[in-house]
């Protein structure tokens, strides 16, 4: 079931400024998630070829970010801060994402543990066209601030 999309995506992601990299939230459901890149021509990354594939890395998490974000505002609480931990077989299937082009990150939560861990398969499309894929381990603590300072969720 499709749900309400957010107004602003500052309301469901905590990047802002620079280090914010999506732009909008397309769809998401209890499991997924679809947001849209505007791929930038200056800023953050970029360079004269576009912007690196491994920067998709950093598009998935914060398209999984997202997910947690309206998942958390569909529950009445705010979204909290979570961590990435790594992915496995990450695929680029070019080096660049050309400037100007709107990307679609694709998130589908496959393992998602009581104690926060959670596995996703990304996918990021130009149009019909695979550009990457990948699984993506991520980490929400019930309470990110008190596992910065201790480490413990």
């Amino acid at each position: 079931m499709s749900m309400p999309l957010p107004d602003d995506i500052d309301a469901v992601l905590p990047h802002r400024d620079s280090m914010r990299l999506i732009h909008r939230v397309v769809a998401w459901e209890d499991a997924s998630i679809a947001v849209e890149v505007d791929v930038p021509a200056q800023g953050l990354f970029c360079t004269p070829d576009g912007v690196p594939a491994w920067v998709g890395v950093e598009y998935m998490a914060q398209a999984i970010a997202a997910w947690a974000g309206c998942r958390a505002r569909h529950a009445g609480r705010a979204p909290s801060i979570g961590f990435l931990l790594g992915t496995r077989r990450y695929t680029a299937h070019q080096p660049f994402f050309t400037a100007g082009s709107c990307l679609r990150v694709e998130a589908n939560c496959e393992l998602l543990g009581e104690n926060g861990l959670g596995m996703f398969a990304c996918r990021i499309l130009a149009g019909d066209i695979e550009m990457a894929v990948a699984n993506v381990s991520v980490f929400e603590p019930t309470d990110a601030m008190a596992y910065l300072e201790t480490g413990e969720a």
